[in-house]
């Protein structure tokens, strides 16, 4: 109990049943838009599952080494209340006896951040904290990868959080990272907003948790993510009858991925709808060749509106692949 605040720290003694999380992440703002964000690989399994933790509109906490998992949900909770990165720290690591053996990296939603590096952290391990970021490692090659990690972060300025977040980590990995190797990689963000709706204020989730190169793994997942916003605006699109904007939004994602079938689908009836069949027709043809349960969909959509053609105009399109 601290000032009449119930601590609810689950102590843990270092070499137990603890996970051995030796890893490096970051913690980051972005202080034009709010968001937060965490990121980390480390050579363990699914190291997201209990590394990296945010909480919309509170903070981001990356705890590691002999993880405290306590650290992630009780540091947002103390956040919550009103404690600073640096306080809450302090007062999570006075009350853990394997203190020496922990290392964390916590953000505040007013951009307060702060670092800490048990003494007992296996070398090479530190930390550095900039505006609005903190960078901590252990278990490293060399004393070079969190430096290295903060200097790609501020050369990213100008991109968005989740792609800084992840120039961090691929600085890092070619600064030698992990001296044990690389398993798997996590990264979230969080809005800058608190919210009482548990699946809003939480626009980039994505984890990789067994995989020969997991940085490069989750920038690839990102791509997909991004391309998938452009999916999931075209839906929004369709839903408001703004076939314009839809056609605009699926096409973006077709681009970024030609070979995708789903997006190619989506954009071929938004050009149908838009009146534009000559152009979809094609887009039909491979599609029901690739595959043909395509076109089964396809007249199911007339029914509920998603696709508004004429019936000569369905008997086109079903003539294809044929």
């Amino acid at each position: 109990m601290l000032s009449g605040i119930p601590i609810l720290l689950n102590a843990q003694q270092p070499f137990g049943r603890e996970p051995l999380a030796h890893t490096y992440s970051i913690v980051a703002i972005d202080p034009e838009t709010g968001e937060m964000g965490a990121a980390v690989q480390s050579h363990w399994f699914s190291v997201g599952t209990l590394v990296i933790w945010g909480e919309p509109g509170v903070g981001v906490v990356a705890t590691q080494s002999f993880v405290n998992p306590a650290y992630g949900p009780e540091g947002l909770q103390l956040m919550s209340m009103g404690f600073n990165p640096e306080q809450a720290i302090k007062m999570l690591t006075e009350k853990d006896s394997g203190e020496e053996y922990r290392q964390v990296g916590m953000l505040n939603a007013d951009g307060e951040v702060a670092a800490f590096t048990g003494e007992s952290c296996i070398e090479a391990a530190g930390h550095y904290v900039g505006d609005g970021y903190a960078v901590q490692a252990n278990l490293m090659e060399k004393a070079t990868v969190w430096p290295a990690m903060a200097k790609a972060f501020e050369a990213s300025k100008g991109q968005p959080l989740a792609e800084r977040l992840v120039a961090a980590l691929e600085a890092a990995q070619a600064e030698g990272g992990d001296i044990r190797g690389k398993q798997s990689a996590a990264l979230i963000v969080v809005s800058g907003e608190r919210t009482d709706k548990a699946w809003e204020g939480r626009p980039v989730s994505l984890r990789v948790d067994d995989h020969p190169n997991p940085v490069q793994e989750l920038k690839r997942l990102l791509k997909v993510h991004r391309a998938y916003e452009h999916m999931n605006r075209g839906d929004l699109a369709v839903e408001e009858g703004d076939m314009n904007k839809a056609r605009e939004e699926y096409g973006a994602a077709e681009a970024m991925f030609p070979d995708n079938l789903e997006m190619k689908y989506w954009h071929a009836i938004a050009l149908a709808n838009e009146g534009e069949l000559e152009a979809a027709l094609p887009m039909f043809e491979e599609l029901f060749r690739k595959g043909p349960n395509w076109k089964v969909l396809t007249p199911r959509l007339v029914k509920n509106g998603l696709l508004t053609v004429e019936a000569k105009e369905l008997a086109r399109i079903m003539e294809m692949g044929e």
